[in-house]
């Protein structure tokens, strides 16, 4: 045995004695990869596809491109130090793929061959890029950059140090574009290039370079403006170029953005679409003769909850109509190509493709044979696809294939990613239904163990999902910072609850947590656990329930409003209404659930807040938040600590340091995990409480 062989050996050992009950190491959980977003060539031979994976060394999560040519085996096609690679596209002429990386000098976009080989720098802008797309033709490449700082602002921080004003901390973002050469990219910097002026009377050696220079290709300003540049598009005559402008890049100003046109010949801007609240440019159709776009129109009170609304526009008659209204669910536009108008949507726990009737606005699906399906991708010139799918009992795979409207034959597997669980002890998932207290039909996923006894009455973990208008579906390894999988091993029931407001159930189902947040959503976790109970499948006097951002704030309602669990996990949660308006950086979600402001009605800010029944709180809490935390702001978290320990409530908060309203770096987020085990193994398992393992 060797000596790597056996230190590998016992740190499984150890770690599995450490997991009482569970035979999966959380760190090999946490590092399992994930495939998403395909793209297909235009001439249909190359697949390219995104890979997730977790790199301890520097506790990062690597991104990488990864390449399937003519159906063979995939290659990994990027490796950027310390960085990722994101934003694929092939080139028109499908020789290239090009991506965004920060390789040392700010995000720049490269490009390499679908043969192989080293990437190549494009662009070498001193602020990098944030987004761009090829032109149809190839020869052109359209980029947006962040504006640098001006002259004004780098004098103010010398004499002022650094100060910011509320709502004017941002730089513009505009459109820029590059002519591209392939042998301009290849021969760049293989002369030099000096800043000196030619001097007519002496032909020094710096001149003589710069007569003979070949730098990257420069960019050239489309747009300026005090406005942001977001969304663009290149005409399929690559005449004009579609893009939203809204007022500033804060993530609130996204419902001032409008649906602009330019010209690239003339440099004339055209306002196609501007509704008082947000227009979003989607997609060209195929002959360049209409578009199609998402709007509220004038909707600024109830968008956060409500189905999006997909138009398409007539460049002709200037004229819009309506789409899709027969789906009643959030819409996403896949493509629109020679084949058609194709959408994606869900339907309670499974995710669709369909296809819209551009004359009509009726959709219709595309039936293929999976449960989910995540990501589809069309060949621009041929009928090949390629597709991110899985079934429920799967994990995501990549898959290759022929579409002319239906599918003739079984698509490829490109990707093996389930056989990374391949002996795992996985749960099994089963979606199950049931009537809330005022009659709403609840669905959630029950997650028991393989070896499920109906004799034998289990323990219940109950887990809720953020949003509120997140969705649980069936998963084998269900995870975050909650070892679902690990429990359900362990010997207990898991419940992910569908509440009212969450996405898949349709408008209606989404809206009946409006001004009763908290409330209605407790009626479903509750009568959820009523439900188990009066099928004899549960042990109520071991329970637990745990969830983060909007599962973190039912949760905590949960916790001063009920005395059924023996111990519950607030991640990144809502604890007062009023403390949540007046930080978090999203303000219209609040006024838009509650239909007010606390200026204007208390009574319903304290009818929805946890803190309000305090008084009430037995539940042992522990509390996990991020320090930076800006959607959820730490004083929630702080505000029902207190609360907490003043009523002498068992309870622990835990802040990561350095971490927003996600943990995403895997050393914190396998701490956040160790957290919660060990807090329910002690609450509601009766072991003895441990620190998280140093060895």
């Amino acid at each position: 045995m060797t000596r790597l062989f056996f230190l590998l050996s016992l740190f499984a050992t150890t770690t599995a004695m450490a997991q009482k009950g569970a035979t999966i190491s959380f760190e090999k959980w946490i590092s399992l990869k994930g495939a998403f977003s395909p793209l297909i060539s235009p001439d249909g031979r190359t697949i390219v596809y995104s890979v997730n994976s977790t790199d301890w060394a520097n506790n990062s999560y690597d991104t990488e491109l990864w390449m399937s040519r003519d159906g063979e085996t995939p290659v990994q096609l990027t490796r950027t130090v310390k960085g990722s690679s994101s934003a694929p596209r092939f080139s028109p002429d499908s020789r290239f793929v090009s991506f965004l990386a920060d390789r040392g000098d700010k995000t720049q976009l490269f490009i390499i061959s679908v043969m192989g080989g080293e990437a190549l720098p494009v662009t070498k802008e001193e602020d990098g890029i944030t987004a761009y797309e090829w032109n149809w033709a190839g020869d052109r490449i359209a980029v947006v950059k962040t504006e640098p700082d001006s002259k004004q602002d780098k004098t103010l921080k010398d004499r002022y140090g650094a100060f910011g004003v509320e709502g004017e901390e941002y730089k513009h973002r505009h459109l820029w574009v590059l002519n591209f050469n392939y042998d301009s990219v290849v021969m760049a910097g293989q002369l030099p290039c000096y800043d000196t002026k030619k001097d007519s009377t002496k032909k020094d050696s710096a001149a003589m370079a710069n007569s003979n220079c070949i730098s990257l290709p420069a960019v050239k300003r489309l747009t300026e403006g005090n406005y942001t540049v977001t969304n663009f598009a290149w005409s399929p005559d690559d005449k004009q170029i579609l893009f939203n402008k809204q007022v500033n890049p804060l993530i609130l100003s996204y419902t001032t953005s409008d649906i602009l046109l330019l010209t690239l010949a003339t440099k004339k801007i055209d306002t196609l679409v501007s509704n008082p609240t947000a227009d979003g440019i989607i997609r060209w159709s195929p002959d360049g003769k209409a578009f199609v776009y998402q709007s509220s129109l004038n909707d600024s009170i109830s968008d956060y909850y409500k189905n999006n609304r997909l138009f398409i526009y007539d460049m002709a008659t200037k004229t819009s109509r309506e789409i899709a209204t027969d789906i009643d669910e959030y819409k996403s536009v896949t493509d629109w190509n020679k084949q058609g108008l194709f959408l994606s949507a869900l339907e309670r726990t499974k995710q669709k493709l369909f296809i819209a009737d551009i004359k009509t606005g009726k959709t219709k699906t595309v039936e293929l044979p999976y449960d989910l399906i995540s990501s589809v991708s069309f060949s621009r010139n041929t009928d090949k696809i390629a597709l991110t799918a899985r079934n429920y009992a799967d994990l995501n795979e990549v898959y290759a294939g022929t579409f002319t409207g239906i599918i003739k034959q079984p698509l490829k597997k490109i990707t093996s990613y389930t056989a990374q669980i391949a002996g795992w002890n996985t749960p099994v998932n089963e979606l199950i239904q049931w009537k809330s207290k005022d009659d709403a039909l609840i669905e959630g996923v029950l997650i028991k163990p393989a070896n499920y006894n109906a004799q034998k009455k289990y323990p219940l973990l109950v887990v809720i999902h953020g949003g509120p208008t997140g969705i649980d579906i069936p998963d084998p390894t269900a995870t975050y910072v909650y070892p679902i999988m690990q429990w359900v091993e362990k010997g207990a029931l898991v419940l992910r609850v569908n509440y009212r407001g969450s996405a898949g159930y349709g408008e209606k189902f989404r809206s009946l947590n409006v001004r009763n947040l908290g409330v209605g959503d407790m009626w479903d976790v509750v009568s959820g656990v009523d439900y188990l109970n009066s099928k004899g499948m549960i042990d109520t006097s071991r329970m637990g329930c745990m969830g983060w951002s909007q599962g973190g704030y039912i949760s905590a309602f949960l916790t001063t409003n009920t005395h059924i669990f023996k111990a519950i996990s607030v991640g990144a949660g809502i604890s007062n209404w009023v403390t949540y308006y007046v930080n978090t950086d999203i303000t219209p979600f609040t006024r838009q659930y509650l239909q007010n402001t606390p200026w204007n009605d208390m009574d319903i800010y304290r009818k929805t807040s946890p803190m309000t029944n305090i008084n009430q709180a037995t539940t042992p809490t522990l509390i996990q938040h991020g320090e930076l935390d800006k959607r959820v702001p730490i004083p929630n978290a702080y505000e029902l600590y207190r609360g907490l320990q003043d009523r002498k409530v068992p309870s622990r908060l835990i802040v990561y340091k350095g971490f927003g309203h996600g943990i995403n770096k895997p050393k914190e987020r396998l701490a956040a995990v160790w957290h919660n085990w060990l807090w329910f193994n002690k609450y509601v398992f009766g072991e003895k409480e441990e620190n998280i393992p140093v060895e």
